[in-house]
């Protein structure tokens, strides 16, 4: 048998001196760099003017009054100015529901906020067109929030409602004061002294702006859930569990089969070479990434509602989807690995991590984004774990509030990862192309690992 191939020895500045040490390491870092500087601040520079269709539910429980022999409907009047708006046109989708409805939409997160006219608010504003009161009632709309489906989404549906209240009730306040200043002629025609009567200051003030806005939270989230975040964060918990996972798993079985060496600290564990085809290979990955996943979810759970005691519920359910999330994000890891071999752990992070926060609509929601990083999440892993788990967390687990279409997609992406990494590293084997550890003619074969100075 030939003798092994003796080391040869090179200095540090002769490897500094290379130009293939320099090269790929720059263009690598640099391109990672503007990748991700582009996809996160473009994301996330203009949420504002990104705006496009954010559901916003409009809730019209005015009754109407009679003033001065005619019927007033001023619900059905704002209702029709605010849907027409052609400033909010584009930006926003109005849902015109009732408020059991409304209500209904909040619970399943499939609005960001909800703008409700109370049943007298045409008797209320036309009280104050009526004869002076010392203390005038003022007409009060309800804004509601919904934090747990996004809380920038929730604070931009509130911001909106509060300019539309704001513009209502400048329209308001200036019909209502030519109303009065009609009634205040009309009272100095008639009155000897030739003078009308003079509204209060407080008067005054409410008519120039009537319109008041009481706030309240649609679908109430518990102290412990972050402000709605809790669910993103837990959703990168199961996504950097697989990926990371899935690296970890194939460096060990590379270990294991002699193609890596493990180092420990100054010393380096080398087993003897183990030749496996590539398919096996990425089977093995597969099993021990899928089983290791239910545990891995189970660690998860226990850190976050065990230690830190996030708000939680359902947590059977949510052991299960975050298992299958995991062994979803670690097959998608582990095929790019098998595919791709030593870039693919680059792919994997810019697929799983690099192109998925920013198009998860966890932080900044989906309506706000632009189309190019919309277009992203309709397939794109991270945006449907963050589905799942907001609907498991916040939404009693309903398949209408995101976890329908997160099993789909996990199954989906499961299922078409494991696919890829099976057929191409089929085809690899059937053209030769193994991946053996070193030569294997150059290496005795030994009874266990043995142990070398690094």
């Amino acid at each position: 048998m030939s003798e092994p191939t003796p080391l040869l020895r090179v200095s540090a500045r002769g490897l500094l001196r290379r130009r293939g040490v320099w090269l790929p390491s720059a263009v690598v870092l640099g391109l990672l760099s503007l990748v991700l500087s582009v996809l996160y601040l473009g994301a996330n520079n203009d949420p504002v003017g990104s705006t496009k269709d954010l559901p916003i539910a409009l809730v019209d429980s005015d009754r109407g009054t009679e003033a001065a022999g005619k019927r007033i409907d001023l619900g059905s009047q704002m209702t029709t100015r605010i849907t027409g708006s052609a400033e909010l046109r584009d930006k926003v989708s109005w849902k015109t529901v009732d408020r059991r409805t409304a209500d209904d939409l909040l619970a399943r997160g499939q609005v960001f906020g909800a703008l409700v006219i109370p049943e007298g608010f045409s008797a209320d504003v036309a009280a104050l067109a009526g004869p002076l009161q010392r203390e005038p009632h003022p007409p009060t709309l309800t804004i509601l929030t919904n934090p747990a489906a996004g809380s920038f989404g929730s604070g931009m549906a509130a911001e909106i409602n509060r300019k539309v209240v704001a513009t209502t009730s400048a329209q308001v306040g200036r019909e209502l004061a030519r109303q009065l200043g009609q009634q205040a002629a009309q009272h100095a025609a008639a009155s000897p002294a030739g003078r009308p009567a003079a509204p209060g200051a407080a008067a005054q003030l409410m008519i120039a702006d009537p319109l008041k806005v009481n706030v309240e939270e649609g679908h109430p989230l518990g102290v412990h859930s972050g402000l709605g975040l809790s669910a993103f964060f837990y959703a990168l918990i199961l996504v950097l569990g697989g990926m990371l996972g899935a690296n970890v798993i194939h460096a060990q079985v590379d270990t294991a089969l002699g193609y890596m060496a493990n180092d420990k600290g100054p010393f380096r564990f080398v087993k003897p070479a183990q030749h496996m085809t590539r398919l096996h290979h990425f089977v093995v990955c597969s099993v021990l990434m899928t089983v290791l996943s239910m545990p891995t979810s189970a660690l998860a759970m226990a850190g976050a509602v065990g230690v830190v005691g996030i708000d939680a519920s359902h947590l059977t359910l949510l052991w299960i989807f975050g298992t299958c999330a995991t062994a979803a994000m670690g097959i998608t890891a582990l095929a790019l690995l098998a595919v791709f071999g030593t870039p693919g752990p680059i792919l994997s992070m810019l697929v799983l991590i690099g192109l998925a926060i920013p198009s998860a609509g966890a932080t900044i929601p989906l309506q706000a984004l632009p189309d190019f990083y919309r277009f992203l999440a309709e397939f794109e892993p991270f945006r449907q774990v963050v589905d799942g788990v907001r609907s498991i967390l916040y939404f009693g687990a309903q398949a209408d509030a995101g976890l329908g279409r997160a099993w789909t997609m996990t199954a989906v992406g499961f299922a078409g990862s494991l696919l890829l990494g099976l057929v191409v590293t089929r085809l690899y084997d059937r053209r030769g192309l193994h991946r053996p550890a070193l030569q294997l003619s150059d290496r005795r074969p030994q009874p266990g690992p043995r142990t070398v100075p690094a």
